[in-house]
């Protein structure tokens, strides 16, 4: 049932992957992913890199007195081509888990972060359902 009220979340402003090694982490998703870098405080042990609609902060949880806890549901990042990024991405290192998973709706292709965050190519080829 929908609520007559204002909706009070309008949007996520980023999502938090945690690192050990921070200047390892800015290499991969700057150089190995290709992602921009739109902020960069070591000395509060943190990175943000754009997506074109999401910012990833990578960050050193440990640093700010909180635990290590790789990120496990695999974070989406669209790709017009899963198939062509996959190949871009294995050129550059990145081992991917299985072979790319066709859904019915879209491609998958699952890897990790040197950290071990979850992550996946992904792209939609089919429309959405409408809500029920």
């Amino acid at each position: 049932m929908a609520s007559t009220t204002n909706q009070l979340v309008t949007g996520v402003d980023f999502v938090a992957l945690p690192t050990r090694d921070l200047e390892a982490a800015v290499s991969f998703y700057g150089d190995t992913l290709g992602l921009r870098r739109s902020t960069y405080r070591p000395d509060r042990h943190h990175a943000e890199f754009e997506t074109g609609n999401l910012t990833l902060n990578i960050m050193n949880p440990e640093r700010m007195g909180l635990e290590h806890h790789p990120f496990q549901n695999a974070l989406a990042l669209h790709v017009d081509d899963v198939e062509a990024a996959r190949k871009e991405l294995e050129g550059r290192g990145v081992t991917f888990d299985a072979d790319t998973f066709d859904t019915g709706v879209c491609h998958m292709a699952f890897f990790r972060d040197p950290d071990g965050n979850t992550l996946m190519l992904h792209h939609r080829y089919a429309p959405r359902t409408p809500e029920a």
